[in-house]
């Protein structure tokens, strides 16, 4: 009898996990509050068949984890410890892309106690990212060598004939997580120092970064890079810093909208209806009259000039134009520019996204050093899936049939940093096409 997964979310990366699934014979079940998304990606198979789903329905959601073998959450981030609580319960097993937090980090010891594995942060970054750089970590180490630096950058960009927006980005996951990621604090360490970022100040800390093969990008600071160094068992480190990648310019613009405000989490929430998108900014958020020139505002408090690009990209996005209605009825400031932004920056039809991978490493062998780079340039496939959502759950569906096959013998909450995890998960990327290259300086 086939394998049962149960996969929560039918959002912007899931296609490819759906089809690689049934196409290894499980059955799958794809769950959404939307069901016509769900219903949309079990179309197309026989053995997929799609359900409505609510979070907040305990009765449903832990009918939905009994009956299968095994669950992938996909849901947003802070709802991946209820399919958690609900897996430990019925000791299934479960899968995540997403970042291991305090609230998952706490259900370890109940998870082996129940004998299941709770796979997190396996799709790309979090994911290949780890999966890569323990590769060559442990090569390193089995060559009685140590790495005393390590720089890690990742970034989803549209593809450049598909870079068709001032702001130079489009929306390949979810809208709102992008922006609520930007508000998050950050640090690492830089030649053994310690260096914080506050939320507020991390799209001014950036610089530049050449990637064979693509381009150059600007790279800002992606959370805490220091909790890794005890998860990779990196000792002797004195750099360790992990970055997100961005095309030219974005960084400055992206400080501006967090100066105004846009990316608080717990910002007030208005009834938005009949009001335009300009009077939105000034007497909700700048508390300034309906009637106060907003360029001129922004330009004095921002300290820009009135022709500089940051400006430019602000009137393309509508902020000045008085006839261009606030695109959601109800929602604090995030929620306007999530709209704003998924209105006008979202993939069209046959357009393809662009995922850069770049590591840099630093290993010591006595009194030689050897640098390594490690990148993975990837491009959506035309008229197919888009290069995010392959490298995010296509690495969660391998991990997946490796469980369910019974190739993985931990048990608890881990992440895919033991070679008997990464490497066959890299081994079948590789015949994907979605491959790391080495190189040795």
């Amino acid at each position: 009898m086939a394998k049962k997964v149960m996969i929560f979310g039918a959002g912007l990366v899931s296609k490819p996990m759906v089809d690689f699934l049934a196409g290894n014979g499980f059955d799958v079940t794809i769950g959404d509050i939307e069901l016509a998304k769900a219903e949309n990606l079990a179309a197309a198979h026989k053995n997929v068949s799609a359900v409505a789903i609510d979070a907040g329905n305990d009765e449903l959601m832990d009918s939905l984890v009994a009956a299968h073998d095994l669950s992938v959450s996909l849901l947003p981030a802070t709802m991946h410890p209820i399919v958690a609580r609900l897996c430990i319960k019925h000791k299934k097993n479960m899968v995540t892309a997403s970042y291991v937090s305090p609230q998952m980090a706490a259900l370890d010891n109940a998870a082996k106690e129940a004998g299941i594995v709770i796979v997190n942060e396996i799709g790309v970054d979090p994911g290949i990212d780890h999966m890569s750089a323990m590769k060559v970590f442990d090569d390193v180490k089995d060559k009685g060598g140590k790495i005393v630096s390590f720089m890690s950058y990742c970034g989803g960009v549209p593809a450049l004939q598909n870079n068709t927006n001032p702001m130079g980005y489009k929306f390949s996951w979810a809208p709102k997580g992008v922006l609520i990621a930007a508000g998050n604090n950050a640090q690492y360490l830089k030649d053994g120092e310690i260096v914080k970022v506050p939320g507020a100040e991390l799209f001014s800390h950036y610089w530049l970064v050449d990637v064979p093969g693509a381009a150059t990008f600007e790279a800002y600071p992606n959370r805490d890079s220091l909790s890794y160094i005890d998860i990779y068992g990196l000792e002797d480190i004195k750099t360790m810093y992990r970055g997100t990648f961005r095309n030219i310019s974005h960084c400055d613009t992206w400080f501006a909208l967090g100066q105004l405000g846009f990316f608080k989490k717990d910002a007030e929430v208005f009834d938005n209806a009949n009001v335009s998108v300009p009077e939105f900014i000034k007497t909700r958020m700048l508390g300034l009259t309906k009637d106060a020139d907003l360029k001129y505002h922004l330009a004095k408090m921002l300290e820009l000039k009135e022709a500089s690009v940051v400006l430019k990209k602000f009137e393309w996005l509508g902020f000045f134009d008085k006839n261009y209605q606030v695109p959601c009825p109800k929602g604090a400031a995030i929620d306007v520019l999530t709209a704003i932004m998924l209105e006008k920056m979202s993939y069209e039809d046959g357009e393809l996204d662009l995922l850069i991978m770049h590591h840099e490493f630093i290993a010591e062998f006595g009194d030689r050093q050897q640098r390594i780079t490690s990148s993975m340039v990837d491009y959506g496939i035309p008229d197919g899936d888009t290069s995010m959502s392959r490298t995010v759950s296509l690495p969660a569906a391998i991990a997946v049939k490796m469980i369910l096959e019974n190739k993985i013998e931990q048990k608890g909450v881990i992440r895919p940093i033991d070679r008997k995890v990464y490497l066959p998960v890299l081994k079948e990327l590789e015949t994907m096409n979605i491959k790391m290259v080495e190189r040795y300086y």
